[in-house]
């Protein structure tokens, strides 16, 4: 079994099951909400079980019943050992990660701009000015903050190196010979190759400022601030990634069970479950009283997965214990005890029945399974009531 099951696989009776042993990870019960429901309906339900079948001599010799005539067998599963895993649902948010705000720069008149979740890339428009003279998304940390021209050094021409060459208006050996953080010749020759690509007539080589914006990725946009016919200086849109995350605000009291790199599982809107990991835990609080929490962010194994969704609510199954070979058999074959604690009735070779009490391990909702400890070997059957 795999440390976290999915949510799709299918739950209920389970005539031959296999179950395992030691606890290795116990990472256990402040995130086993479930669980612990889990053991009250066993409580609830389980007394009666136990009255009800010593009643009906459940737990004579087979033959022994007061009619002189054995019943038919009872369904039972097979004590085995396997890998266990536990997992806890928490509500999330899917949405885009990071969030950038994009200023215009220089002079002149909007004379285009995009629509709200267009997406953006190196090399593309982010939006016109004029008489359409388009403004570039390039990539970098470094804000533009000034004309860029030959003969300059700094770290503003070495991301528009980079840039050059990722585009392929550049190359890579030469602008190294020359210096990337240089604007050269070979950067000069780059920037008219851009300037062509995005229809610039009559290509300069260098770079005003305000018609470059430099960001550290691909935008998507959210919103608009700006208007057509207006001035270009001032906020012009808002955008974040084209990187879906999932975000949970997770009891901070709880932080110590997760951890970056932990596998779970993202139940999305339509119901269909996709993997993914963690890919941060947050380590400043927010709230106040009894409600303080930390963002947990989550990564999709497979992004597509998302479509175009933004701010939906999702589930995020979390693993919050895990045991290797774990003694295991079904939840449904747990007896609560009078005197506490819980019991499974082992049937023997010949069809006699006996109790066996046991100590209760993690639980496996999606499976239905639960880990025990107490005089049990793999292979032996025990009673599965029936529902």
């Amino acid at each position: 079994m795999s440390e976290i099951a999915s949510q799709d696989r299918p739950t209920g009776r389970q005539e031959d099951i296999v179950v395992a042993g030691d606890a290795i990870e116990p990472r256990r019960r402040g995130l086993g909400r479930r669980a612990a429901a889990v053991a009250g309906l066993v409580v609830l339900g389980a007394g009666a079980g136990v009255a009800t079948a010593a009643a009906a001599g459940a737990f004579q010799p087979p033959g022994a019943s007061g009619s002189g005539q054995a019943g038919p067998p009872p369904a039972t599963a097979t004590v085995a050992r396997q890998d266990l895993s536990s997992q806890t649902p928490l509500n999330a948010t899917l949405g885009y990660a990071a969030s950038y705000t994009v200023r215009g720069q220089g002079s002149g008149t909007l004379t285009w701009l995009p629509s709200p979740g267009q997406v953006i890339r190196q090399g593309q428009v982010l939006y016109r000015v004029d008489n359409g003279d388009p403004v570039v998304l390039l990539y970098g940390p470094v804000p533009a903050w000034r004309s860029l021209y030959e003969g300059l050094t700094g770290a503003d021409v070495a991301q528009l190196n980079h840039d050059l060459v990722a585009l392929g208006y550049a190359s890579s050996p030469d602008v190294s010979a020359l210096g990337w953080d240089y604007y050269s010749w070979e950067t000069v020759y780059g920037v008219q190759r851009l300037e062509s690509a995005l229809g610039i007539s009559y290509p300069s080589g260098s770079l005003p400022l305000g018609s470059v914006v430099f960001e550290p990725e691909a935008l998507r946009v959210a919103s608009v601030q700006a208007s057509l016919g207006s001035p270009v200086g001032g906020p012009v849109l808002t955008a974040s990634s084209d990187r879906h995350t999932v975000t949970i605000s997770l009891d901070a009291a709880q932080q110590s069970q997760v951890k970056a790199g932990d596998p779970v599982t993202v139940t999305l809107p339509d119901g269909a479950g996709t993997p993914g990991v963690i890919s941060s835990v947050g380590t400043v609080a927010s709230g106040s009283g009894g409600s303080v929490t930390i963002p947990v962010y989550v990564s999709l194994t497979h992004p597509s997965a998302a479509g175009t969704l933004d701010q939906a609510p999702v589930t995020v199954e979390i693993t919050v214990g895990a045991v290797r070979d774990a003694l295991v058999v079904p939840v449904a074959a747990l007896l609560a005890q009078p005197a506490g604690g819980y019991a499974v009735e082992v049937v023997a070779a010949g069809g006699a029945r006996h109790l066996v009490p046991v100590t209760v391990g993690i639980f496996d909702d999606a499976d239905g399974l639960v880990q025990v400890s107490g005089a049990l070997t793999p292979g032996q059957h025990v009673v599965v009531p029936a529902t």
